[in-house]
């Protein structure tokens, strides 16, 4: 059986489904890093509402989800660089995919709608060699900045990667 597979800017419409890929995402990526006390805050209601907010920013700001058989299994944001430090102007903000889409081709089509060729930047968990490996192959390293990021009353370490 052959799968429809679709990467298209984010629509108002989606923030339900957005809403419960992201708290899904957050689950898989995050288990190993964040308590379950905290995990359990992570409710797909909560990501709705942020996301009907994102569905509002201008143009400078690029949101796509990846949809298979018109299911949404991932997104990716990016826009201009929110780090004053930051040595370049463009940032990847997030880009999550649900775990039974890895190894798909999906994220690589995600990511490429969303970030140009040429300098950019983001922020990526310390403790997450799969991300690290995507991001290596798409020319980032870690550039020696690194912080701890407040989420939902704990840390997660993160460094800063740079193309």
């Amino acid at each position: 059986m052959n799968s429809t597979v679709v990467v298209r800017p984010v629509e108002e419409a989606d923030a339900d489904s957005l809403g419960r890929v992201h708290a899904t995402c957050w689950h898989e990526t995050y288990d190993h890093l964040l308590s379950s006390a905290a995990l359990s805050q992570l409710r797909p209601e909560r990501f709705a509402a942020l996301w009907r907010r994102f569905t509002a920013q201008g143009p400078d700001y690029r949101q796509v989800v990846a949809v298979v058989d018109d299911d949404i299994v991932g997104f990716a944001c990016s826009g201009p660089s929110r780090d004053a430090t930051s040595p370049v102007d463009n940032e990847l903000y997030n880009m999550y995919l649900l775990q039974a889409s890895h190894g798909s081709g999906l994220g690589q089509k995600l990511f490429d709608a969303v970030v140009d060729p040429g300098e950019s930047m983001l922020w990526v968990a310390a403790d997450n060699p799969r991300a690290h490996s995507f991001y290596a192959r798409n020319g980032y390293r870690p550039d020696g900045l690194e912080r701890n990021e407040e989420v939902l009353g704990e840390h997660l370490h993160e460094v800063r990667l740079v193309r």
